[in-house]
């Protein structure tokens, strides 16, 4: 919008080296409400535009030492006076000497003797044209402002989209075919009632089993419950990665945080945002994080690695171990503090080998499953077999008699599933032993079959049912170690 009152009050600088042509011209300007500056030669003129940063210019041309062209290239040249316009007052008519002034930069040519009401027109025209290209910059620069921040919202959640498309691609790829939880044990049926109690609020839930008791399926279960649901759950196991890498996939960093990262990531709380997020084996959490990851389930807030702008999200935390944490508070291993907020709603899931009665139904859906991908047909599974898999202690859960099931499968020749377990006749008697002891056995066992390979195919840790790193961590713990 023009503002007639800043028109009026312009200031406008006379540049000439005659005495009468300034007192005429500054009186015409007086009468009209503009205010007058005065230069008597270009020199004067170039000194007077850089201090007092006039609206317009009247320069005249022929002037000593410097004449008017001269003064009108400085001041184009000056980065403080390079926008005023300027407008030659001359009683040069010629065509040439007319459109050397355009060229250098002048926006307009009033010849002397002027008529004072066409000196005030082009004056006023100027004046406003002046201001139509500072309010059509400063729409510019807003408009420019609000797109940026437009772009940037629109390629954040275009990001975010990307990241939570990946996460659903992975866990399409992961073998989570169970559509529902199996089984009918007591035990099983408590837990589920705890889910169903759970699922509906806000509340930071831990689950806490051995590794396999399928943890991934009940917080899958407790999401899909919840009002979250509509949301991708975004899931990190804490033991999966070197612990330099964990701040950064929690919490993301900005470019050139650290060395490699060359672009800006977001971490999985800011992809979980109005969902929820899973912390797998949250006792394996680097303590150094710990408080980190305590601040942002007390406030809900957090900073990227290299920025200092604090993000505010809204997440439901899971989490889940295979740890005693108790234990690991006491050992100076887990923040007590942490513990006690993770520890709002804690989930007991059973053993498997706690609820055999729940195996039959597992074996079968793990048939119906590999039968789909193998293309074979298994109508029977002979009742020896299913008493072994019920009597064995399975220490690797459901993720190992899975695993038994699909061996048993791609050896199938027919229509009956034999199903064998490793030197099952040769098991020693569970009764006078530790669980734990058992379990020591068992792993050692596993090992001298595979001469000590922990991953890779037929490895231990696949002929158990468990994560490389899970198995390291119960070798670690159970003091397991190959002699020299």
């Amino acid at each position: 919008m023009i503002d007639m009152n800043e028109i009026k009050d312009a200031r406008l600088l006379i540049v000439d080296d005659h005495p009468k042509n300034i007192q005429v011209v500054g009186k015409i300007l007086s009468n009209n409400g503009y205010r007058s500056i005065i230069a008597r030669n270009g020199i004067e003129a170039l000194k007077a535009a850089k201090q007092a940063l006039p609206d317009l210019i009247l320069l005249d041309v022929m002037m000593p030492e410097m004449d008017g062209y001269e003064t009108c290239i400085q001041l184009k040249a000056l980065p403080l006076t390079k926008d005023i316009p300027v407008i030659f007052l001359t009683a040069k008519t010629e065509t040439e000497d007319i459109v050397q002034g355009f060229e250098l930069g002048a926006v307009d040519y009033v010849n002397k003797p002027f008529n004072s009401h066409e000196l005030l027109a082009r004056i006023r025209t100027h004046l406003e044209l002046k201001q139509y290209k500072a309010h059509l910059e400063q729409l510019v620069e807003q408009r420019t402002a609000e797109l940026q921040g437009a772009y940037d919202q629109i390629k954040e959640l275009k990001d975010r989209l990307q990241i939570e498309n990946t996460y659903l691609r992975e866990e399409v790829a992961v073998h989570y075919k169970h559509k529902e939880i199996i089984g009918q044990s007591e035990s099983l049926k408590e837990v589920l009632i705890q889910i169903e109690q759970v699922a509906v609020t806000a509340s930071t839930v831990l689950l806490l089993g051995e590794t396999g008791t399928g943890k991934e399926v009940l917080a899958r279960a407790v999401h899909n419950l919840s009002s979250r649901k509509n949301r991708t759950m975004v899931k990190m196991n804490c033991a999966a990665l070197p612990s330099t890498l964990v701040e950064s996939e929690l919490f993301g960093h900005e470019k050139g945080a650290f060395t490699g990262a060359i672009s800006q990531k977001m971490g999985r709380f800011e992809v979980a945002n109005g969902s929820t997020l899973f912390l797998d084996e949250i006792g394996e959490l680097p303590l150094e994080l710990q408080a980190k990851l305590l601040r942002v389930l007390q406030e809900q807030q957090f900073e990227r690695l290299g920025s200092s702008r604090t993000i505010e999200v809204d997440v439901r935390i899971i989490a889940a171990t295979n740890q005693d944490l108790d234990k690991a508070v006491k050992e100076g291993r887990f923040r007590e503090d942490l513990y006690y907020r993770l520890n709002v709603f804690p989930v007991l899931i059973p053993p498997l080998h706690e609820r055999a009665e729940d195996i039959p139904s597992l074996v079968w859906t793990f048939v119906k499953e590999f039968q789909a991908v193998m293309g074979k047909k298994i109508e029977s599974i002979p009742k020896k077999s299913m008493d072994a898999l019920q009597q064995y202690s399975w220490p690797g859960n459901i993720r190992e008699l899975r695993n038994v099931v699909e061996r048993a499968m791609i050896l199938s020749q027919g229509k009956t599933l034999l199903i064998q377990l490793p030197k099952i006749e040769n098991l020693p008697s569970f009764s006078g032993m530790t669980l734990e002891a058992f379990e020591r056995q068992h792993i050692l066992e596993i090992l001298e079959k595979t001469n000590w390979r922990v991953r890779g195919q037929n490895g231990a840790s696949e002929l158990l049912g468990l994560k490389p790193s899970t198995l390291e961590s119960r070798m670690k713990k159970l003091g397991i170690q190959r002699d020299q």
